[in-house]
């Protein structure tokens, strides 16, 4: 099963301070001629652009790299969602020009960025290059591959529009109005967006509805270029050998020919936005959307003078969205290609126009050699509901594969309860441990999301939120002592050790919902309300995966199960009784079920570390130790999000 995928963070970065038009030739400089000017002029008054911004300073000097603005807008949004860059498990980037030819763009923000090891993808191209870099990512967290993943649209082309590159440097080279139009066009910035499962608990998030990206290179040719001659070819077909700025003798020889220009064939360009609302079109009659239920278009667009024909083209198909209804921030950020859609949502959402149930379509026609990329959005609550096709909220119960999360590095290992691997371990404990810790990294990304769990760590816990944990946890742990005794009953002869094992547990664990009742005590509650606690919805589920597997035979499995409960207790437990002391000025004995916890769990563990080296565990049953510590790890999280539920 497939899960929902969450827009939780959305930030831009645009460098700099806002130039004006007046201002554009201090920066990037101009010949002085009256010819110069009347382009300038008219290229301004086509597109509506007033202000935007350049990784320049007034000397035409370069003050950051692309890769620094995209890590800048990257790092925002993660702040914004409440995520921090350790916790990434895929970076997608799009860009039109990196700063190197080699590496991709995205092994340099992710070196910029640092945080741990990560997928990586570099989606090259032009304005869609970051819908691509976003459809991406969309799929790898909906395939549960990646809890966490950062997608960022970037572009620093200032540097490449500086008059010293367009001045002619042969008789026969003049760099025409394709050219000019995009100087006068083009700007800097990133903008980036965090992809989570699920929705934020404290606002507002966008669900991703669906994403279509599709190119029509097949019928159009080249229409925005660098490091060509002529992008069709001598007869039509084509660029050929010998066409590009690589097959020149030198890369000077490619600058003097114009090749490094960026270029724009203006003339095309009503054919691209035909065929963009023909896709559009496609899209209706296919059913992902209907126009009269959209209420807001985020369209990238070069120029504004581009909007009139669209708006027409709308109309005569008879599925044009109220004009009213469409934004847009062209003309105070400028055009930053791959990276203007989400410097445009992140406006958008930052200034409260997207309300619960809103519905949001974003629009990027790319005219490199026409591709056109959709997304559809629906803004959500904080408890907003789920989609047909995913699990909702992070903590949802869905079917976990066996693959999971991949396996995790020794950085992860070392914020595991377990720890890292041991010089004398084999394979099969080397791999189990660093499963495991990927189970446990997945594990705290939930309960950061956890509300009750977020107000504690925030300073904003109220004595109501603890008498709920109490209440909450009684069921569970009541029912602990049964279904250990019960898997105790079930392990062959074989195993004995690991009978004997839960036996030891068992007799531990089963007297421990005394202390939740003296602590709901302690507090004021009333005794018999904490001993008529029933179990909320992910108690229920927990409860019965627990007793189902503690039934089979030889439930080994178990051991996992363990180490998320048991994981908790030592590395959670005491910390949370002390910022419950702190925050609602409680004594030692009104939270004496967790301080125990967090002293005595250590010694379990150190149980289980044994027996994870006791040499019976083979790879089968490490395997189905590691998957049912996923299923108990979302479990128990969802019974902790059910708190509030």
């Amino acid at each position: 099963m497939t899960r929902a995928v969450h827009i939780t963070g959305c930030a831009s970065f645009l460098p700099g301070e806002p130039i004006g038009n007046d201002d554009l030739v201090r920066f990037l400089g101009d010949d002085g001629s009256r010819a110069a000017a009347a382009v300038r002029r008219r290229v301004l008054a086509a597109n509506g652009i007033r202000s935007r911004h350049y990784a320049l300073d007034p000397a035409g000097r370069t003050t950051m790299l692309n890769e620094e603005l995209a890590a800048e807008a990257v790092l925002r949004a993660l702040k914004e969602s409440g995520r921090d860059v350790g916790q990434l498990g895929l970076l997608a980037t799009g860009t039109t020009q990196g700063d190197v030819l080699v590496p991709g763009f995205a092994s340099m923000v992710h070196g910029r960025l640092g945080g741990g090891p990560m997928e990586t993808l570099s989606a090259a191209g032009v304005c869609a290059a970051s819908m691509a870099a976003f459809r991406a990512a969309v799929a790898g967290v909906r395939l549960g591959d990646h809890d966490l993943a950062a997608v960022v649209g970037s572009e620093l082309v200032s540097r490449g529009l500086k008059h010293s590159r367009y001045a002619d440097t042969t008789a026969s080279e003049r760099a025409g109005f394709d050219a000019e139009f995009l100087r006068w066009t083009l700007s800097d910035g990133a903008g980036a967006v965090v992809l989570e499962p699920g929705p934020r608990p404290d606002r507002s998030s966008l669900r991703v509805d669906w994403t279509h990206l599709v190119s029509h290179a097949h019928e159009h040719a080249t229409c925005m270029r660098a490091g060509l001659t002529d992008p069709t070819g001598p007869g039509g077909e084509g660029p050929g050998a010998g066409d590009t700025w690589l097959d020149r003798d030198t890369a000077a020889e490619a600058e003097r020919a114009g090749l490094l220009r960026l270029r724009q064939n203006v003339r095309a360009l009503p054919d691209l936005f035909v065929a963009g609302v023909a896709e559009y079109v496609r899209l209706v009659r296919a059913g992902r959307f209907d126009p009269r239920d959209i209420d807001h278009v985020l369209c990238h667009y070069s120029s504004e003078h581009f909007r009139a024909d669209i708006f027409r083209l709308l109309h005569e198909a008879d599925l044009m969205i109220d004009e009213e209804r469409w934004y847009t921030n062209l003309h105070t950020r400028g055009n930053t290609g791959a990276a203007s859609i989400f410097v445009m949502l992140a406006e958008a959402w930052r200034s409260g126009r997207f309300a619960p149930g809103d519905r949001i379509l974003l629009v990027v026609p790319e005219s490199g050699r026409f591709s056109f990329a959709f997304a559809h959005l629906t803004c959500v609550g904080p408890t907003g509901p789920e989609t047909a096709t995913g699990t909702g909220r992070a903590g949802g119960i869905g079917p976990v594969g066996a693959a999971g999360r991949p396996a995790a590095g020794q950085a992860d290992a070392a914020g595991s309860p377990l720890g890292v691997p041991e010089p004398g371990d084999d394979d099969v404990v080397r791999w189990t441990v660093l499963e495991l810790a990927g189970v446990w990294a997945d594990l705290e990304s939930r309960l950061r999301r956890v509300p009750v769990l977020r107000r504690l760590e925030a300073g904003a816990a109220t004595m109501d939120d603890y008498r709920r944990l109490l209440l909450t946890l009684r069921p569970q742990v009541v029912e602990g002592g049964r279904w250990i005794a019960r898997a105790a009953s079930n392990f062959s002869e074989e195993l004995f050790e690991l009978r004997s094992a839960a036996l030891h547990h068992g007799l531990e664990e089963h007297r421990d919902y005394r202390l939740l009742d003296a602590d709901f005590a302690a507090i004021g509650g009333d005794p018999a309300e904490i001993r008529a606690a029933t179990k909320n919805p992910g108690s229920e589920a927990l409860s019965a995966y627990m007793f189902h597997q503690a039934s089979q035979p030889d439930p080994v499995d178990l051991l996992g199960a363990m180490f998320v409960i048991e994981g908790l207790g030592t590395a959670k437990a005491t910390r949370w009784a002390g910022l419950l002391r702190d925050q609602l000025g409680l004594a030692e004995d009104q939270v004496r079920f967790l301080l125990y916890h967090g002293d005595n769990d250590d010694d379990h563990f150190a149980a289980l570390r044994n027996v994870l080296r006791s040499g019976l565990v083979d790879r089968p049953r490490a395997e189905r130790i590691v998957r049912t510590a996923r299923v108990v790890a979302r479990l128990y999280a969802l019974q902790l999000e059910e708190i509030d539920g």
